[in-house]
């Protein structure tokens, strides 16, 4: 398993939010995380994410990702206007197994094309980022995440804010990076987008249920 999650509370304060989350995530699983407002699904990714730390419970990586995930946090203002390239944006991906190292590597370089490449946007490579439409920055902002991932991606909620069309096609860019062996977690609003696509739902609340889907 990439990760499984026993008995987790999580919370701010001190104060839980969230009770009894349980689960596993193994290579090319797709879980959509769902709840409702204020249950703790951000929450809980930030705690997977050891950005806070859980009340209770035990969290475990498998040593090949641990340190190595990709992660797309809700989108912003600020970065909607990053005054950057799109393959710079993509590179920035690579800081956290830097080091000390000042500048990119050559594979470094040819791995962040290739992750532009299999999003579909080669063509924009050389564009402003804030010159782009919502769905375009999604798979720039997902491209970037790929650099830090070794088969694990985490999202909040990628397709908030898009048209129907725009989240149509990044749906559909996810479960293709699924397909390939990249496993997902998502968080969503969207019922039926989960059903669609999800080999499991985490519902998160105040008691936390897994829904393992037949597809």
């Amino acid at each position: 398993m990439i990760l499984t999650c026993k008995n987790l509370s999580v919370g701010y304060g001190g104060k839980s939010v969230a009770d009894g989350i349980n689960i596993s995530v193994d290579k090319g699983d797709y879980v959509c995380i769902v709840g409702e407002n204020g249950s703790g699904k951000t929450t809980f990714m930030k705690t997977v994410l050891s950005l806070i730390p859980a009340i209770s419970g035990e969290i475990e990586f498998d040593e090949s990702v641990k340190g190595k995930i990709g992660y797309l946090p809700q989108r912003t203002d600020v970065q909607k206007d990053f005054p950057a390239s799109v393959t710079e944006i993509v590179l920035t991906g690579f800081q956290g197994k830097m080091g000390l190292r000042p500048f990119y590597t050559r594979a470094e370089k040819n791995e962040a094309q290739e992750q532009i490449e299999r999003l579909g946007i080669g063509h924009l490579a050389k564009r402003c980022f804030r010159e782009l439409s919502g769905g375009q920055q999604q798979r720039v902002l997902i491209a970037r995440a790929l650099c830090a991932a070794e088969g694990i991606l985490l999202l909040d909620e990628p397709v908030s804010a898009l048209d129907p069309k725009a989240s149509e096609e990044l749906y559909g860019c996810i479960s293709a990076l699924n397909r390939s062996g990249v496993a997902i977690m998502m968080i969503t609003h969207d019922i039926d987008a989960a059903k669609k696509y999800a080999g499991k739902i985490l519902k998160i609340g105040k008691t936390a249920e897994t829904e393992v889907m037949e597809r």
